[in-house]
């Protein structure tokens, strides 16, 4: 279990996220990972705190954020390879202050150049067959990573309506975000499809700068996108927003009847939908969306 502390918008209190797996599980550790696996699937999370980890004063200039991140994502390729679940599918990456400058950059910068140089580090591509991914702004706590992984490759899906992240041009970083825009485990019956987290952008630009409204149904219209592509390229996908359950990210509470009114002007209003406050990758953005689907869906 891991804590990530994103308050849920609709006044419930604390909840818990549940994914359930067939056949016998084995639980483990592997360094700093708590992990569970399948024959087919892993579930790996860690924690790791800034504190102490800032190179100022000691003649590296790396962050501690760029270092916790590197470390992270070190160990989790560590334990898929020595485990043999190969094919990253999906990661959840969360810390506070996301959009703050501090060490000479923004800390997202810092966060895309210790995941970057992980992958580099571990023999992984930057480009191309990436794992789906979403990074957040918390109100508090550690560098939270979960993820899980797969026994074969997922695909790998792109949006024609966007730039594939890793070819961002510079003017958001100097290092490009390491995800593609969605996965697809096609060695999964039926197909499980997992949604990156999806935002105003097209082309690369943000869009609706402002307003919420607008930001929301323009994150919904990249997510049909998405899944267009994927029928397109896995007509046994066969996924509609209908279909998915999401998680719904609101930079502003205030936003919250707004943003969830929108969500459900676009979307049946029975699919699975939690809302929870967290700060966007971009100052600009108000509204991140993910989804996933194939996979059995419950919300209490």
């Amino acid at each position: 279990m891991v804590n990530v502390v994103t308050p849920e918008l609709a006044g419930r209190g604390e909840i818990c996220e549940v994914w359930r797996a067939k056949g016998r599980l084995v639980d483990g550790t592997h360094g700093p990972i708590r992990y569970r696996r399948n024959d087919s699937m892993i579930f790996g999370c860690v924690e790791i705190g800034e504190d102490g980890r800032s190179g100022a004063g000691d003649g590296d200039a790396t962050s501690g954020l760029h270092k916790v991140t590197d470390a992270a994502y070190r160990h989790l390729f560590a334990l898929i390879d020595e485990m043999g679940y190969p094919g990253l599918f999906r990661a959840w990456n969360y810390f506070p202050e996301i959009n703050a400058e501090a060490d000479g950059s923004e800390r997202y910068w810092q966060f895309n150049a210790g995941r970057q140089d992980a992958f580099t580090g571990s023999g992984r591509s930057t480009k191309g067959n990436v794992p789906a991914a979403c990074a957040l702004g918390s109100v508090a706590g550690p560098f939270v990573l979960y993820f899980l992984a797969l026994r074969e490759a997922p695909l790998a899906i792109e949006n024609p309506r966007q730039i594939c992240a890793y070819h961002y041009p510079q003017r958001y970083g100097p290092r490009s975000p390491t995800f593609a825009r969605a996965n697809l485990a096609l060695s999964h019956e039926p197909p499980v499809l997992f949604v990156s987290g999806t935002a105003s952008i097209v082309g690369h630009q943000t869009l609706h700068p402002g307003d919420v409204v607008a930001q929301t149904a323009e994150s919904l219209r990249n997510i049909e996108a998405v899944l267009s592509e994927a029928r397109r390229v896995a007509p046994q996908a066969g996924l509609q927003l209908e279909d998915l359950a999401y998680k719904i990210y609101v930079r502003n509470p205030a936003d919250f009847d707004a943003v969830r009114a929108t969500f459900r002007q676009h979307v049946a209003s029975d699919v699975p939908a939690l809302f929870l406050q967290a700060d966007v990758c971009r100052a600009d953005l108000l509204v991140e969306i993910e989804a996933s689907g194939g996979h059995a869906l419950e919300m209490e």
